[in-house]
């Protein structure tokens, strides 16, 4: 680049208006697809070949190490080579390992990837079994309690007051979490917020790591700054040091990880917090056409938030989203299938296509349907691409080969040792055996691409190095599959979303209207991640046959040409009240006032009679539903509500309706399969 304003050269004012803007306190306010990344990366380079600021005293913290090496390799590309830039627990771990011999001495402790196995040992130490999936939810929890800095002590008062949905009761979890911190100290170990607990502590307790560490960095720069939670900000604030020099970059329509403790009031804050803060809002949409951003504005415009985005559109007219209902799931994922094989006829790549979902529980029926129209692919959230075995051998076999490299031409060097561990000429038909084809056939990709670069073996072996530190994958083709979370930074030329129900979307656990307005947002996500083609459906029952009683969901309502919620929601009231009257003890006659009495029929001192069989298969399906959800068992039907179905077996709609604390909801959830059971069972 032969002049600093060149790194303008480029920028629509907007962004101009950022990269010009080289001194702190800014706030960036970025919709979806406006450009945030390129803004940011124009600002730092102008900021560093200005003489504003000296590269390597920049400090720019993003939220993953494949965006990390992004701007790291955007920076190079504008000539500012030098500047720092990796996520919160890279850079707090880069300065604890740094200063710990000299200000506590010893060897630094060792960092945990996962909690699991030491909360599989605090289980064990406290006499109870888990298993994989309830240790994921307690692991979950404890990093919600250590980000939001809540101590053991006060897990459970700090639970209840933010209506958490613990996998087990609070009080095991708080007993659970207590465990977990002992054992870790013990075997001198630290996680990823204990991390940034002790760098924020010992720049606090010695003022000379302190100032070491505010001179080397002077200017920052903190990216999707709406996702931050209250121990990254300690952390930055102690990294500011009562500085400003700080530019924040984040989406309030893109709020959709509160439940790990993350907040936007720091981004939607900001200028309160720093009152001279220069603000600038990036809605320029470059990403999706007129009626993709049309419907996106529309979803969010109906939600409550007062900083949402109105995104303007800058890309050419393409189709008009399409809406699709369906009987069932099955018939939905069917449906969905032929759509995508009108796509890949089209001429769409498959990498170039997206199904999206809100629990990975959804993902079978689209797998299997997927795979019987013979299109291939990919699973995201699952196994990280440089961790699956098949990539792993790769790269140890291509790293061997490099050390001794011939000079073979790149490509046919790779494919000759790819296709001694399974790449072929043609794919395999599905399953495992076709993942690991996909995996190979991308490495095999990758090498062709950097061979017409002219890169030999060493070279690319390196490239594939470089990128499993920064976890940043080749594209694999194949259509991807992917929950709304998972898909959050992504885009893909047609989007699929699917699964579109009250009860799913939002999802049934959300009862506030602050989470329900997060599940709004999390459509908006999923709307976002489609540049030209997109489809919504919904299923009315969950297998073929069933009763048709699920509804599209809320957030489309006056989108789809049904009648909006709030009309079928007085209905489902009155349905509420005519179930609410005093229940009375079917064997005794006497008024029960105890919930759990109200929802047997009976006091708890009168006999029982129930089928026994009945009551294990329904907590046999209870545990294979939660399991698919991932969700605890109690949140399907508590231990109680089970035992009163099992004493007075309903065998219609209006019977289940009848046990107390039965509502709508749950019946249309969950009716059909115990329905099922109770009609199944011996007389």
């Amino acid at each position: 680049m032969s002049s600093v304003d060149d790194v303008l050269a480029g920028l629509d004012p907007e962004q101009r208006e950022v990269a010009e803007a080289v001194r702190g306190p800014v706030c960036v306010l970025a919709g979806a697809g406006t450009g945030k990344t390129r803004a940011i990366t124009h600002r730092i380079a102008y900021a560093v070949r200005s003489g504003v600021v000296d590269a390597s005293s920049v400090l720019a913290v993003t939220f993953t190490t494949r965006a990390a090496g992004e701007l790291r390799q955007r920076l190079r590309a504008l000539g500012a080579p030098g500047v720092q830039a990796r996520t919160f627990h890279a850079a707090a771990l880069r300065q604890l390992t740094y200063f710990w011999p000299r200000v506590i001495g010893g060897e630094a402790p060792s960092v945990i990837e996962s909690k699991l196995p030491v909360l599989a040992e605090a289980c064990r130490q406290l006499r109870r079994s888990s298993d994989r999936s309830e240790l994921r939810d307690l692991a979950a929890e404890v990093e919600w309690a250590k980000v939001t800095q809540v101590g053991p002590e006060d897990y459970a008062a700090a639970a209840a007051k933010h209506n958490r949905t613990s996998p087990v009761p609070a009080e095991e979890v708080a007993r659970l979490y207590e465990a977990y911190e002992r054992i870790r100290r013990e075997r001198h170990l630290v996680d990823f917020e204990t991390i940034l607990e002790l760098t924020a502590a010992v720049m606090t307790e010695h003022r000379e790591v302190a100032a070491q560490i505010r001179q080397q960095y002077r200017y920052f720069v903190v990216d999707e700054y709406q996702d931050v939670n209250p121990l990254q900000k300690l952390l930055l604030d102690t990294w500011l040091g009562g500085r400003d020099d700080v530019c924040v970059v984040g989406d309030p329509n893109q709020t959709i990880y509160s439940f790990t403790g993350a907040t936007p009031r720091y981004l939607t804050g900001f200028a309160v917090e720093h009152p001279d803060a220069r603000v600038i809002k990036l809605v320029r949409d470059y990403r999706s056409t007129p009626q993709v951003v049309d419907l996106a504005n529309l979803v969010i415009a109906k939600g409550r938030s007062p900083h949402r985005l109105e995104l303007v559109a800058q890309r050419p007219d393409g189709p008009r989203p399409v809406f699709h209902e369906y009987d069932d799931e099955p018939a939905e994922a069917a449906g969905v299938a032929r759509a995508i094989r009108k796509l890949l006829d089209q001429q769409v790549p498959s990498r170039e296509i997206a199904v999206l979902f809100r629990t990975n529980a959804q993902s079978e029926a689209y797998e299997e349907a997927l795979s019987k129209a013979e299109i291939p692919y990919v699973l995201r959230g699952a196994e990280r691409f440089f961790d699956r075995p098949e990539v792993r051998h790769a790269v140890v076999l291509l790293r061997g080969a490099a050390r001794s490299a011939a000079g073979e031409p790149l490509a046919s060097e790779v494919h000759h040792i790819l296709a001694g561990i399974g790449l072929t000429p043609t794919p395999p038909g599905g399953g495992k055996a076709r993942e690991k084809w996909e995996s190979l056939k991308a490495l095999a990709d990758l090498a062709e691409d950097m061979a017409a670069e002219g890169a030999d073996l060493p070279v690319f072996v390196t490239e594939l190095e470089r990128r499993a530190a920064e976890q940043h994958a080749p594209p694999v083709e194949g259509v991807t599959l992917a929950s709304l979370h998972a898909a959050k930074g992504l885009e893909w030329d047609a989007v699929f979303l699917v699964g579109l129900t009250d009860g799913m979307i939002p999802i049934i656990f959300a009862e506030t209207a602050e989470q329900i307005e997060e599940e709004r947002r999390l459509l908006y996500v999923g709307i976002t991640r489609a540049r030209h083609h997109l489809a919504l459906s919904w299923a009315l029952s969950r297998a073929p046959g069933g009763r048709r009683s699920r509804r599209p969901s809320r957030f489309l309502d006056g989108l789809t040409g049904r009648v909006p919620a709030a009309a079928r929601t007085v209905s489902a009231s009155r349905e509420r009240r005519q179930v609410a009257a005093p229940v009375s003890c079917r064997v005794c006659a006497k008024t029960l006032v105890m919930a759990a009495e109200q929802k047997l029929g009976r006091c708890a001192t009168c006999p029982a009679d129930y089928d026994e069989a009945l009551l294990e298969s329904l907590k046999a399906w209870r545990t294979a539903t939660a399991k698919e959800a991932k969700i605890p068992p109690y949140v399907v039907f508590t231990d109680v509500t089970l035992q009163a179905i099992a004493e007075r077996v309903p065998r219609s709609e209006q019977e289940l309706l009848s046990i107390a604390g039965i509502g709508r909801v749950k019946v249309d959830r969950y009716g059909e399969a115990v329905l099922s059971l109770c009609r199944s069972a011996a007389p």
